[in-house]
């Protein structure tokens, strides 16, 4: 059961976390020091409840605490090595641990348990960093706060800055918490309710100084030519740009993408001192772990055009490896882990907005919210005197600090599409729903693409979450409406690396009924449907170079003479030629194309249902109800085909294994002998 210590930390921490001007996601971490039984004597133990590693305030449960015995971890002092061995300390909190512990332990938690306060919250609001990273940050502070809150020298996180700060509260009984520099705020109280508004009170009074006092334009001027586009064609020139600039972030591995074009950033990207600031990085460490050192920036005017732009961005690109590899080669020893990639994470495009990467799309956003938490903090240091970051030489140890590279060892093995980005049509149903569901399901970020905006929204609803699936309204019979599908895409997620042609309709109907109407409409949305779907897909590969995959739903019926389908039958034997002309065509550019040739997948079908389940029962003489069953007693297995087993094909081409398989056509219909491909 959760005591009322642990309870009053969560419902703080949530309240906190929840306000992006107290601190950023993931960042910051809470604590609270109290008793509870042990049940092992049964007596009083005086316990630390403190936030564990990795987790996020706003979202924090008590299983994302770390619970340790107060007496152990202040005895620690004792044993303390010194700052130049410091880090062991991390290891020795194990030792402190009640229990099983909770969470791990962060590094932060010396800081919560040598300072002698009930409550203590170390947070990283945008205002508390500004004058954390001002270059006179140490007279701000006195005069801001009036000596209720002290200022701590730049230290990077450790046990030596828990005795620095436990220090001061023990030499200071009226100060209620302090700024650390170049880093964030600390504060505390003998109460939840007290440390909670210290913090506030903290937040707060920077916020109003620096709106006071500061400068009306701290970035300076805005430079002609380098205003935000109109937002139509702001967007249209991101979504263009986005595979290119994708592909370039990718260069070392795999990245997902975010695209913003918020006020706060279309604004620094128009000012006059974009250049030098942002050549200067970021400070708070949590900040600079997402977004790397620094971010490239395009230095073109807003009227640039993409090929221009594309063309200046590959120049750019090449400067800032080799700029980042002499950043890690400035301070690298034999202790430093191996140099983890040099492309950027925060790309700058004047007018147009910033694009942020990561492994997977949550982490892609979230670097994206640390850079604006960044301007924000450079615009408050320069409203009020000058941005002054921690050194470089700083920023190097913390990148490559050993427990970081520990910690980045311990998260689980990525699933096999992480990083990769797919694109379904007609899957707000059937065979296409599972096909999104599944590669969803195995890390992938997908676009559900229907022809029902609301069917499509409600699956990706369905099937994942705001970082993981989307949906959009897609006529495949339409190039622009493909498009349209397409750049959603590129603004969401930065690209696509695997598209599903899967789209489709059926209409059963002998030679003499079949109209010309209903022969258009098959080919349109069969055949030109996945010409379109494909030719844009190819785009955008070619643009990103990164490869990918293009799957074609065909069927048994593209290499089976049936009964009463001449038109549909036909457009999918279009499709399946189109599998090996683009597989022919498009090798080149690392793009494979196959083919799924299902049959019989009656249940969960949009098609079945829309008619052809009945005029295909009517066919066969047989109920629609036992339609299935019909089917699965014709194939050699005698199994019902269901729209998950496609999707297991689906994933067999693209998870890994078939990096060698292009043109393949793979029958996922219980075998159906007459359909054997020759």
């Amino acid at each position: 059961m959760t005591n009322e210590t642990v309870a009053a930390l969560i419902a703080r921490s949530n309240r906190l976390g929840a306000d992006p001007r107290n601190t950023n996601y993931a960042g910051g971490n809470t604590s609270a020091k109290g008793t509870d039984t042990d049940p092992v004597t049964g007596g009083p133990v005086d316990l630390l409840w403190v936030k564990g590693s990795g987790g996020d305030l706003g979202t924090l449960k008590e299983s994302g605490l770390a619970v340790l015995r107060l007496d152990r971890l202040r005895e620690l002092t004792h044993v303390y090595p010194g700052i130049d061995r410091e880090d062991e300390m991390v290891a020795a909190f194990d030792y402190c641990l009640h229990g099983r512990g909770g969470a791990a332990p962060s590094i932060d938690t010396a800081m919560h348990g040598l300072v002698d306060a009930a409550h203590v919250d170390h947070l990283h609001p945008d205002s508390g960093i500004a004058i954390a990273t001002a270059a006179d940050g140490e007279k701000l502070t006195a005069e801001i706060f009036g000596g209720r809150v002290a200022w701590v020298p730049w230290r990077r996180p450790g046990f030596q800055l828990g005795l620095d700060i436990a220090a001061i509260k023990a030499g200071n009984p009226g100060v209620i918490g302090t700024v650390l520099g170049g880093h964030g705020i600390t504060a505390w109280g003998d109460t939840s309710e007290e440390a909670e508004a210290n913090s506030r009170w903290i937040i707060e009074t920077a916020a109003a100084y620096i709106a006071a006092q500061g400068a009306s334009e701290p970035f300076g001027d805005n430079v002609a030519g380098f205003e935000p586009l109109p937002e139509a064609e702001r967007h249209a020139k991101a979504a263009a740009l986005a595979p290119v600039v994708r592909g370039l972030a990718s260069t070392d591995k795999p990245q997902v993408g975010h695209y913003t074009d918020s006020e706060v950033v279309l604004d620094f990207l128009s000012r006059e001192k974009l250049a030098p600031l942002s050549a200067l990085g970021t400070s708070c460490p949590d900040h600079f772990l997402r977004t790397k050192v620094r971010p490239l920036v395009v230095d073109l005017p807003s009227s640039a055009s993409v090929e221009e732009i594309t063309e200046r961005l590959t120049a750019l690109h090449a400067a800032y490896r080799e700029d980042y590899a002499a950043y890690y080669n400035r301070y690298a020893d034999d202790t430093s882990p191996a140099m983890r990639g040099a492309d950027p994470a925060i790309v700058l495009v004047p007018g147009v907005g910033m694009f942020s990467f990561g492994a997977n799309k949550q982490t892609a956003r979230v670097a994206g919210e640390f850079y604006v938490n960044a301007i924000n903090v450079m615009r408050g240091a320069e409203a009020i005197s000058t941005y002054a970051p921690i050194p470089e030489s700083e920023k190097f140890r913390i990148e490559y600090w050993a427990l970081e590279e520990a910690k980045l060892k311990r998260l689980p093995e990525p699933k096999a599409l992480v990083g990769r980005i797919a694109l379904v049509t007609g899957a707000a149903s059937g065979i296409g729903k599972a096909i999104a569901a599944r590669f969803a399901a195995e890390g992938a970020c997908v676009v559900i693409a229907d022809l029902d905006a609301e069917k499509a929204r409600t699956a990706a609803e369905e099937i994942g979450t705001r970082d993981t699936a989307i949906g959009v309204a897609a006529d495949v019979t339409d190039a622009a409406g493909v498009k349209a599908a397409f750049d959603a895409a590129a603004l969401a997620f930065a690209g696509v690396d695997l598209v599903v042609n899967n789209a489709g309709l059926s209409i059963s109907k002998p030679l003499a009924d079949t109209t010309e109407a209903d022969w258009d409409l098959l080919h349109d949305v069969l055949a030109k449907g996945s010409f379109l779907v494909a030719q844009q897909a190819a785009r955008t590969m070619t643009a990103q170079r990164m490869g990918g995959d293009i799957i074609y739903i065909s069927s048994k019926n593209s290499v089976f003479a049936g009964p009463n389908n001449v038109a549909y039958s036909a457009a999918k034997a279009d499709q399946a030629h189109q599998v090996r002309l683009l597989a022919a065509e498009l090798g080149e550019h690392g793009i494979r194309v196959n083919g799924i040739n299902p049959d019989g997948v009656v249940r969960g079908s949009g098609i079945f249902a829309g008619g052809w389940g009945a005029s295909r029962a009517a066919v066969y003489g047989v109920p629609e109800e036992d339609l299935g069953k019909f089917y699965a007693q014709r194939t050699l297995l005698k199994l019902e085909v269901l729209p998950e087993h496609v999707a297991n094909a689906a994933f067999a081409l693209v998870g890994g294994e078939l990096t060698h398989t292009t043109g393949l056509h793979v029958p996922v219909d219980a075998g159906v002998a007459a359909a054997f491909l020759r």
